[in-house]
């Protein structure tokens, strides 16, 4: 599927930037927006998900789709395994997400879940992989050579509980350089689809690397914490 009505950037290579990230350089915000899809809202037939990324002009400048079998979605619902394959502008391949199936439970610190992040595919930049807490959602990111390098901590029942959600991106000495926020989208959209809507803020000079990551994070938090079981 190709993406319709988006920003063009230019893809002029930066040395020593992975290739498709140039224009990660550029922001220091994204807003994530999941499609409703009809089907989903009215059957709960849940389907893959697909969401537009825009910059804070509202401009599309990537476009992401989760790619899954009938079987996984319907039977494991939000905790399945995934992929989430991103597109820039011109169709390519920047970004590859990837979910290993796993049990969530907060009682149990083997069932924790992690994420890898490639880019451009087949080259890993990071990971993101979730810390035991009894109350409290935390994830430690590390780089691709598997060193800790930022922290991504959401609130006590946030998730359940307010409108409006925020994890803080802090530093490893608990500097809040960011956040990944769950927006409020309306009492129907809400209510009847669990498509949601995100931003995303960290800072204009954090390395697109773990700008990249940071946006594989958002993908997890939707799963783990709003997506709905049928």
């Amino acid at each position: 599927m190709q993406p319709m009505n988006m920003y063009m950037v230019p893809n002029q290579g930066i040395p020593g930037l992975p290739p498709g990230l140039e224009y990660l350089t550029q922001v220091d915000q994204l807003l994530i927006k999941q499609k409703v899809e009809l089907i989903e809202a009215l059957a709960g037939f849940e389907s893959n998900n697909k969401y537009e990324i825009r910059n804070s002009m509202g401009q599309n400048v990537f476009y992401a789709v989760e790619e899954n079998d009938c079987l996984t979605r319907q039977c494991c619902g939000p905790l399945r395994s995934f992929t989430i394959r991103i597109l820039d502008n011109f169709g390519q391949e920047i970004i590859t997400v990837s979910r290993p199936l796993k049990c969530m439970s907060c009682f149990f610190p083997c069932c924790l879940q992690e994420l890898e992040i490639q880019a451009p595919p087949g080259n890993t930049v990071g990971y993101v992989l979730q810390q035991w807490h009894p109350f409290l959602p935390k994830f430690t990111i590390e780089n691709e050579r598997r060193e800790p390098v930022l922290k991504l901590q959401g609130p006590f029942c946030g998730w359940s509980c307010l409108p409006d959600v925020d994890f803080e991106i802090l530093t490893m000495d608990e500097v809040s350089i960011g956040k990944i926020s769950k927006q409020w989208s309306g009492l129907l959209r809400e209510a009847f689809t669990d498509s949601d809507n995100f931003g995303i803020q960290f800072p204009m000079d954090l390395d697109v690397r773990m700008k990249a990551v940071m946006i594989g994070a958002c993908f997890l938090i939707d799963f783990m914490f709003f997506e709905t079981n049928n």
